[in-house]
């Protein structure tokens, strides 16, 4: 409908500039309209077919060309109809055809040089959805244009870049739960293996000294006990179902309170704790939550400190929030395990051996309640350990 009443326009404006420039007798305007309008009525039925035509060719090269050549169809149907009609002379339609045949051939170069770039773009692009389409992520149009067909050709490879980053990221989370199930595997099996040891012993009456079994199994219960808890805390505090009721609080509090929870275990290693302050730090967090994550940090001092070492809480004013930094004399962490060192079950050391490290949920957790605090945590590579934390003045909890 819509080619119908475009080609019913362009004869009623033909009609009029023939009125206008002509001045026409009745009969010559009657003949000219029943001439238009049988024009508008083919033209309109090429503007129905061709579209359709279109969609089923596997060129369009050969699209453009058949809309050029059309066009000039439509002219010359025209100037032949005129000429029948007296309108034309033989010699005026002969030439004009001549002229029209011409325009027509030099239409016809003119479409098939420019729809080749367009083509080959297609084709480019059509290539590219391929490969990515059989996996190669890694595929790009290469295609740069301003036009409709560059647009397609940018959201190609936007698409492309955007899958080939989810691969990435899926590739990641894979390695992680891979090694995420390995390592609690593993701190699963080594306490459990024991205690059926420690057990097998005792019932068979092999025990030399059944308290101190008894005391192991007990020892081994309670660490199985730390890491479930920790497990379930770390997986509630990931999914958001810590409750942490953010009030005013002192942060060099919380941290001499931490200091006194840990002063037995850095006694026995010989460790000295102390906390440099400024006097109070106000700022709005959860103090249980707070405290736990001061002694995530020390304890992993205390462990790895040397003994007769000194394990510092500095605490300082960060604008109108405060920066913790928790420093022990021991090696500090690696440069290549640091991007990795807030990831629960991470050990610098890949044994995994109790002496050498708790649960590697610690900092995890510790990370995981800064940041619903709405600061953020980092570490610094060593020669001694350096572990710190900001948060801001005021922030609200997940």
């Amino acid at each position: 409908m819509k080619a119908f009443l475009w080609m019913l326009a362009a004869a009623l404006l033909a009609l009029a500039a023939f009125e206008i420039t002509m001045q026409p007798t009745p009969a010559d305007r009657a003949q000219l309209a029943v001439l238009f309008l049988v024009m508008a009525v083919l033209g309109a039925l090429a503007a129905w077919a061709i579209p359709r035509w279109a969609g089923r060719s596997t060129s369009i090269q050969a699209v453009v060309v058949v809309l050029t050549l059309s066009g000039f169809a439509i002219v010359a149907i025209v100037l032949i109809a005129a000429a029948d009609r007296m309108f034309l002379s033989t010699h005026d339609l002969r030439l004009m055809l001549v002229v029209l045949g011409f325009g027509s051939m030099a239409a016809l170069g003119f479409s098939l040089v420019v729809s080749a770039p367009l083509t080959e773009d297609l084709r480019t692009m059509a290539t590219m959805a391929g490969k990515v389409a059989e996996g190669d992520l890694a595929a790009r149009t290469g295609v740069t244009r301003d036009d409709e067909i560059g647009k397609l050709a940018a959201a190609l490879d936007t698409m492309a870049t955007t899958l080939q980053r989810s691969e990435e990221q899926r590739e990641r989370d894979r390695r992680a739960r891979q090694d995420f199930f390995t390592a609690i595997g593993h701190d699963l099996r080594s306490p459990l293996a024991a205690i059926r040891a420690a057990l097998e012993a005792l019932q068979d009456g092999v025990a030399p000294d059944p308290d101190r079994y008894l005391a192991s199994i007990a020892g081994d219960v309670s660490a199985l006990e730390s890491l479930v808890a920790d497990l379930y805390l770390l997986a509630r505090i990931e999914s958001g179902g810590v409750p942490i009721e953010m009030v005013p609080v002192d942060v060099a509090e919380i941290a001499d309170e931490a200091v006194e929870v840990l002063r037995p275990m850095a006694d026995r290693d010989r460790i000295r704790l102390r906390v440099s302050a400024p006097g109070a730090v106000i700022v709005p967090a959860g103090p249980e939550a707070l405290g736990r994550v001061l002694r995530n940090l020390m304890e992993n001092a205390v462990r790895h400190a040397p003994a007769g070492t000194e394990v510092v809480v500095s605490i300082s004013r960060d604008g109108g929030g405060a920066r913790v930094v928790v420093s022990d004399d021991g090696p500090g962490f690696d440069e290549r395990f640091i991007d990795a060192a807030f990831e629960p079950f991470t050990r610098p050391d890949p044994s995994r051996r109790r002496d050498t490290g708790g649960t590697g949920l610690g900092l995890a957790i510790a990370s995981g309640f800064v940041e619903a605090f709405g600061g953020e945590m980092w570490a610094e590579p060593g020669p001694g350990g350096r572990v710190g934390f900001v948060i801001p003045a005021s922030e609200a909890a997940r």
